[in-house]
Parts: C-alpha cells; sequence; structure tokens
C-alpha cells in the first residue's frame, strides 16, 4: 500500500517484506494512513504488531544526562520504543562526534536509515554492544517498522557545508604545539595552534573542532609484524601499512576481531576468543587493544583483507576551541593532554593526542571540520555575568569566552573556576589569565590545586566555600558554565551547586534540584563534558 498526499512524492509504508502477516500488514497501512491523510506527516517509530508507534512513551528523556551509567539510563528506557532505547544507550554528550546527536542518530538506527553502530566514539564499545542487541531483538521480533514515510529521520551532519561537518572536512595548517605543563608534571599539556586562514570555515566561542588524526606508524609496523603481514599488501588504492595508519582503528579490540581469531585458534585460546566476541571479556581481556588481542591470540596470520573487515574505522577527534575569532583571526586554538599510559609492559598513546604533540611537523595539512555547538555558547547579552568552572583541559572554551567578551569590551562579570594538581607545574595560562583580572576581563579567579596540600582541593569546593556570593551571582542573572569530565568532575560541580540553592536559598533538596533543572531548561546552565 501506498499513500502520496496532493503535491508530494509516493511513499510506501509498510513492505511485502515487513515481518507482518497479511492482516497485519493491511491494518497497519490503514492506521498510518489515516494518520498521514490527517496530518500530513508522521513519524514511524519502532512498534509491534499489536502496539501503535511510540506506544508507552511520553517523549521524555530522564537518562539524558552523560554522568549516569549505562544500566541505569536503560532502565529508565525499559518498555519504550526502540529508538527512545538506542537514544539511552548513546553517550548523552550531544558532541556530534558521530555526525547527529544522540537522539538523531538513535533515530535513524531505528528507521534504517543509518546502518553504522559503530559512531558513538564516547560510547566506546559497550553502547555499539547495545546498539547490536537493541537491533537483532527488534529484528527478531518483527518489531522495527521499516516503512519510509514523508517525516523522515533527521538529517546526518553531512548536509552541512564544507568544514563544517564530519563528512567534508578541509585542510588546516599545523603550527605549534608548545607545551602549557612545566618539567615535574605528571600530565603533558600543549596549546595547538592550527592556521585555518583561506579554509572558509567559521566558529564561534563554545564551538569544537574536529580533527582526523593518523595511528602512530610503529603501531601499525608492530600489528604487521604480530601478523607477519607484507606492509605493501594492496588494499584498494593504498598499502595494507598505508591503510593500518591512516584509515582503521588499533584501538580497543572489536568483537568482530575476537570472532575472527575464533577461527584461527584452537582448544582454551578458541573458547576464550568466544567469549570475548560475544563481550563476555575475563578480567583485563576487557581491555585489549588490536595489537594486543593478535599477541595473545597469536601466532595468528588472517588475511589483510578480512582482517581490515573486522575494525573500527578510525574516528574524528573533537576538541573544544581555545582561541576566539576576534582575538586570533586564522586560527584555531586546542588545549590537549597528551596521552600516555603503560599496559602489560606497553605504553600505548592516545591517537589524536600524540598526533599533535609528537607526530605532526610545523607546516603539515591536517583534516579538521567546526562542530557547531549544542547548547553551550555565550549568552546573546554581553552585560550577562559569567561563572565558568573549567578545571584541567576543561579551561579550554573558557579562555575563547574570555578573549571574545576582551575584544568585545563585554561589560559583563566574569568568574572562572580552574583548578589542577600543581599550581608550580599545571597552571595553564597563567600569564593570560593575570591579564584578564588586570584589564577586568575576568572579574575573580578562584583555583584549586589538589597535590599541593594535604588536604585535596577541587574546584567544587571551591564552589561551596564561595557559595552565599555564587548563589548572589546566580540570583543577580549569571549563566552557569562546566567543562570537562562527565563521570566525576561534572556530577560533583552540579551536587555542589545543589547544596548552595539548599543551603542560601533555604529549601530542600528536591526544590535545590528543580532549580537546577530550571537553570538548564533556560539555557543558564550549560555543559560541555566528555
Amino acid at each position: 500500500m501506498t499513500f502520496q498526499p496532493p503535491g508530494t512524492r509516493e511513499v510506501a509504508l509498510i513492505p511485502d517484506t515487513a515481518p507482518f502477516s497479511k492482516e497485519q500488514r493491511a491494518w497497519l497501512n490503514g492506521f498510518f494512513a489515516g494518520l498521514l491523510s490527517a496530518s500530513g506527516t508522521v513519524h514511524v517509530a519502532a512498534a509491534t504488531s499489536d502496539q501503535q508507534p511510540n506506544a508507552g512513551d511520553d517523549g521524555a528523556a530522564p537518562w539524558h544526562d552523560p554522568a549516569m551509567p549505562l544500566d541505569e539510563r536503560l532502565r529508565l528506557a525499559e518498555g519504550r520504543p526502540l529508538a527512545r532505547k538506542l537514544f539511552a544507550a548513546m553517550a548523552q554528550q550531544d558532541c556530534g562526534q558521530c555526525g547527529y546527536l544522540c537522539q538523531s542518530y538513535a533515530e535513524a538506527l531505528a528507521s534504517g536509515a543509518e546502518k553504522r553502530q559503530n559512531l558513538c566514539v564516547p560510547g566506546a564499545k559497550e553502547t555499539s554492544r547495545t546498539l547490536k542487541r537493541f537491533l537483532q531483538e527488534a529484528s527478531g521480533a518483527g518489531a522495527a517498522i521499516a516503512a519510509q514515510v514523508l517525516a523522515a529521520p533527521p538529517a546526518p551532519a553531512d548536509t552541512g557545508a564544507a568544514g563544517h561537518c564530519r563528512e567534508r572536512p578541509v585542510e588546516a595548517q599545523f603550527c605549534a604545539a608548545v607545551p602549557l605543563t612545566a618539567p615535574g608534571s605528571a600530565k603533558d599539556t600543549r596549546h595547538v595552534v592550527l592556521g585555518i586562514s583561506g579554509s572558509d570555515i567559521r566558529y564561534e566561542p563554545g564551538d569544537s573542532l574536529g580533527l582526523y588524526p593518523n595511528n602512530d606508524p610503529a603501531l601499525a609496523d608492530a600489528v604487521l609484524a604480530a601478523m607477519r603481514a607484507p606492509a605493501d599488501f594492496p588494499v584498494g588504492d593504498k598499502t595494507f601499512r598505508d591503510a593500518l595508519i591512516t584509515d582503521y582503528s588499533l584501538g580497543p579490540a572489536p568483537d568482530m576481531l575476537f570472532e575472527l581469531l575464533s577461527y584461527l585458534v584452537g582448544g582454551a585460546r578458541r573458547q576464550k576468543a568466544k567469549l570475548l566476541a560475544r563481550g563476555e571479556e575475563d578480567g583485563d581481556a576487557a581491555g585489549y587493544d588490536v595489537l594486543q588481542a593478535l599477541e595473545v591470540f597469536g601466532p595468528v596470520h588472517p588475511d589483510p583483507e578480512a582482517f581490515l573487515e573486522c575494525l573500527e574505522p578510525l574516528q574524528p577527534r573533537l576538541y573544544s576551541i581555545a582561541s576566539s575569532p576576534l582575538a586570533h583571526p586564522g586560527e584555531v586554538h586546542l588545549t590537549v593532554d597528551a596521552v600516555r599510559y603503560d599496559v602489560a609492559g606497553r605504553t600505548r598513546l592516545g591517537v589524536a593526542s600524540t598526533f599533535l604533540a609528537d607526530r605532526t611537523r610545523c607546516g603539515a595539512r591536517l583534516k579538521v571540520y567546526i562542530q557547531k555547538a549544542h547548547a553551550f555558547a555565550l549568552p546573546a547579552d554581553p552585560s550577562t555575568p559569567l561563572i565558568m568552572v573549567g578545571p584541567g583541559t576543561g579551561l579550554a572554551p573558557f579562555r575563547s569566552f574570555l578573549w571574545q567578551r576582551s575584544i568585545g569590551n563585554a561589560a559583563g562579570k566574569t568568574w572562572l573556576f580552574f583548578g589542577h594538581q600543581h599550581q608550580a607545574t599545571d597552571f595553564f595560562y597563567r600569564d593570560e589569565l593575570e591579564g584578564f583580572l588586570s584589564s577586568g576581563a575576568l572579574s575573580r579567579l578562584s583555583t584549586a590545586w589538589s597535590r599541593d596540600g594535604a588536604r585535596k582541593v577541587y574546584v567544587q569546593d571551591r564552589l561551596r566555600e564561595a557559595g552565599a556570593e555564587v548563589w548572589a551571582w546566580l540570583k543577580e542573572g549569571a549563566h552557569f558554565y562546566v567543562c570537562g569530565d562527565a563521570k566525576r568532575m561534572a556530577r560533583d560541580v552540579e551536587a555542589a551547586l545543589v547544596e548552595i540553592a539548599t543551603d542560601h536559598a533555604r529549601i530542600g533538596e528536591a526544590a535545590a534540584r528543580n532549580y537546577v533543572a530550571e537553570l538548564k531548561g533556560c539555557g543558564r546552565y550549560q555543559a560541555d563534558v566528555y
């Protein structure tokens, strides 16, 4: 059955191949045709043969919180349609790294418009496994209606202009990666400068930069050695080695790789590979990367093309922009922790961070794009007070805010909470921040150094200590911003704000949580977390 409103293309509703009986298809076709006739559009979500679309769904998304554990999010989505369950499985960061937002990616998967189940980089293997399970269950139960209707799922960002979506990156010139941390720091943090003159990309404070990195060539060589594979084996228009460096993730070993390995080995190794392929990790196996998987189950010699088909694509990485288009025309600045850590006697490297810190030379051309901020931006009124909480590299967007407000002579007060381990080695952009204090662009700076005293002090502790003044700023209409770790810091900062509202507004905890929720709802509490 088809439905074609006047002036529109013909739209197939329930195809004959859908997993329903003739009578069920007839009922569903009639139901959807009636909806389309009445409203002109309808969004079809997952439904069983005895349910209307979206049955059991109130439209709310209480799980949309990046600090909430996955199992808790999934419990909140129980009984909801397929698209809503998929939504709950996402990382909840709305980072745009997948080319969608969390909800629109879920809807695209549920409708069949998007086939790739591994695009949620922050959610990693945990999310992709959950998506696969839900989609398999839906397919097996005949629960997913794949009809194409007038109201298609939200389009991914690849419809955007060049340089403003992940599918159409442009080139930027690598200029520098200057250390921000002093010798003796436990971190290696870099101030990265990229030239974008002539690229036609534009950004605003609060936006992020997507960057396509390359894998460490030494890691690719180690993978080749573990497989005893020729580096020059042709794969499409590239060699096997080049494909490993530029196109495929060599990080966490995918389930499909363990599936392949289970066919190449025997005995106890075979059984272990089968368990890992089903997501049943044992001990340290959960942390295997591609090279470690090859070493643990080796020696193995899979066909290069079959091996590559088991790997995930190398995804772009997103970084909060630390520069201002007014203060730094033709440039984009980033604040990047170079990630290095030891596992099983081998140093593992953050793909993009060490690509920038160690492996890219001045003048190199990199593929980048701008990811527009989702509800993280300066207020339209420059007189609005700002409270900014950004420990570590979370300072990046607030450096952008301060430069933008400084150049624009904004009248609004600004208060920055910044923290790290040691003042002597980890005080990022200290000269600039002190300059902003002197000029008045920064009204107040509160710092927290967690390893400088007998007691660990964090930014949320400084918030509580200044609770009365923080509350006074909020009563004046200040916007509250937090940037950094979603699982711990951002959650603790929100808890501190709830305590401040409880203590200084003299209200109960439930009312204080409602107050913070209201701040979020009206755009006065904004988070850029990862």
